[in-house]
């Protein structure tokens, strides 16, 4: 479900709002007496901060994974556009090869961020490492055949793009943990369970058991779809790859 934000939205929202009804049914069972009330109302407020803290901190880890995912994907693009500028450092059949293949891992990566089917990206991947492995040894030929600080710096500036490209999925793989995702809901369930037990209305429609799991399941869909890299309505754009897709010549 956490791989489908929108999805989320509904059964969250039912789920918090079940646990509202399930406090206003517990009060009219054992209604909350007056001496118990000052209490109860320390122990509800703290709870309240610990969900908004803990919703604060989840989407603090959420935003932090994708400003790094945005961050490495401009990585890649650097240095595949140093490598290609490196190239030229390489014989001229090797030079020409490289770029040529460059250009070719240029678009696989683009293809890797813009696509959102699971075969197809198993596909994508399957084919950079190929192409991987293709421009590596062109670069070890080049190297054994003239090995000096020239061709060295070709040598590192390929090493460089295989790097970038692990990290990007390093990236990619590192989500919000369920552990604190199943913690998060737990929270939220409770306050929505001591919010109804607490509140002086025994109506099932009243405004503030209806607003309050429609706003945390709002900010866990948010939160989700931060976190999502390929679901929901926010990704990171090849903008960086894209222009130097453009940039490279033909």
């Amino acid at each position: 479900m956490l791989r489908y934000p929108v999805l989320l939205f509904v059964p969250a929202a039912l789920c918090l709002w079940l646990a509202a009804q399930a406090g206003v049914a517990l009060r009219r069972r054992r209604p909350l007496q007056d001496e118990e009330r000052e209490d109860f109302s320390v122990v509800r407020g703290a709870t309240l901060t610990l969900l908004a803290l803990l919703i604060g901190f989840t989407f603090s880890m959420a935003v932090s994974r994708y400003d790094q995912r945005k961050d490495y994907e401009q990585a890649e693009a650097n240095a595949i556009g140093t490598e290609y500028v490196r190239a030229g450092l390489l014989p001229p059949p090797i030079a020409q090869a490289v770029r040529t293949q460059l250009r070719r891992y240029t678009d696989l990566r683009i293809q890797f961020y813009r696509t959102r089917d699971r075969e197809e990206l198993d596909q994508i991947n399957a084919a950079t490492s190929q192409m991987q492995g293709q421009m590596w040894t062109a670069i070890q030929g080049a190297a054994l055949q003239q090995p000096n600080p020239v061709t060295a710096l070709a040598v590192g500036g390929m090493n460089d793009v295989v790097n970038s490209r692990g990290n990007t999925q390093a990236a990619w793989s590192n989500r919000i943990p369920a552990s604190a995702w199943g913690f998060l809901f737990l929270t939220a369930i409770c306050c929505n369970l001591l919010v109804g037990y607490g509140g002086r209305r025994n109506d099932v429609v009243s405004n503030w058991i209806i607003i309050l799991p429609l706003v945390i399941a709002i900010s866990f869909m948010l939160i989700a779809d931060i976190d999502s890299p390929r679901r929901g309505l926010i990704h990171v754009y090849p903008e960086n790859l894209v222009s130097l897709g453009q940039s490279l010549p033909k």
